[in-house]
């Protein structure tokens, strides 16, 4: 399976992808654990561009998102599935949707379309999306900030909005799940979805 995890930062996504890539592996299966932007040298660099890099127009944002998404769906999720390896990913699609489509103003419809293009098509089996209220999340996030964790407190809302109609229009790809309870509880019930599917 093609599983990925996505929330605001600060929503405890990550944390949630590290236990289900643990479980998998404790389970023996063969598991490959990536991230967005990243996952490759290409990834690697227009992550550091675009959350540490200049300001940029929204465009051009949701294009380096896509590029870097292109090469992952390429050189290591596509592989990954054909040798029949889970794939476990903190961010994908819907991070581009919530973030580009939506909170900046895009089109959901549009960013949806660049990013199918760019992935020729590839689709999660199953996304987990972690919700927490946004004042919430930024209490949990600490360190340096980057560009992206630096917007204000109306981006996102928008971006935790859009998370939660993802949820609703997509029922059978996407769960929504309450990012505020223990994180074991969380995991269990990630882990009792993945068994069912």
């Amino acid at each position: 399976m093609f599983v990925t995890f996505e929330g605001i930062d600060g929503s405890g996504k990550s944390t949630q992808a590290g236990l289900l890539r643990d479980a998998l592996v404790a389970e023996g299966h063969d598991v490959v654990y990536t991230r967005e932007p990243g996952g490759t040298e290409l990834g690697e660099g227009v992550r550091k561009l675009v959350l540490d890099g200049p300001g940029m127009t929204p465009w051009a944002e949701a294009a380096l998102y896509a590029s870097a998404r292109a090469e992952l769906a390429e050189r290591v999720i596509r592989p990954a599935r054909e040798r029949g390896a889970w794939v476990v990913c903190d961010r994908y699609i819907d991070s581009s949707v919530a973030y580009q489509g939506v909170a900046r103003g895009l089109g959901v419809g549009r960013v949806l379309e660049l990013n199918l293009a760019a992935t020729r098509g590839l689709l999660p089996d199953l996304t987990f999306v972690l919700l927490v209220a946004p004042a919430e999340a930024n209490t949990r996030s600490t360190g340096m900030r980057d560009r992206i964790e630096r917007e204000d407190d109306d981006f996102f809302h928008r971006v935790d909005e859009a998370y939660r109609g993802l949820a609703a229009m997509f029922p059978g790809r996407i769960l929504a799940l309450d990012g505020g309870r223990p994180p074991d509880e969380i995991a269990e019930r990630v882990r009792e979805r993945v068994r069912a599917r």
